[in-house]
């Protein structure tokens, strides 16, 4: 999983590095077919939010919190990310189709 972290308005220190790869990491254990992650942290006045793309196979995932502390905004973040990719990838297993039955016919 490529993992990206930018800020805007806002520099990104390895310590708030460190926290976004640990609560994205928790993503990855419940499905692996993440291509690419890109997290984007800003800041405006009293307010801080998290934004977060995540593009799986056949679909982009987009969700975004916002809290009066970054790290409050970045665990709601990971909370929705997770349910949201639990969505999908319960969504996608329940598409498989099972095999068709075939009847036998009798031959006389």
């Amino acid at each position: 999983m490529n993992l990206s972290i930018s800020g805007r308005h806002l520099e990104v220190t390895p310590a708030i590095n460190a926290y976004v790869k640990n609560k994205m990491a928790r993503v990855a254990r419940h499905f692996d077919n993440v291509i690419d992650t890109q997290v984007i942290l800003s800041i405006e006045r009293l307010k801080h939010m998290a934004e977060v793309t995540m593009r799986l196979r056949g679909k982009d995932i987009h969700c975004e919190a916002t809290d009066e502390n970054l790290y409050a905004a970045i665990d709601l973040l990971a909370d929705k990310i997770d349910r949201q990719v639990i969505k999908y990838k319960s969504k996608v297993q329940n598409h498989a189709h099972e095999p068709v039955k075939r009847q036998e016919i009798p031959v006389e």
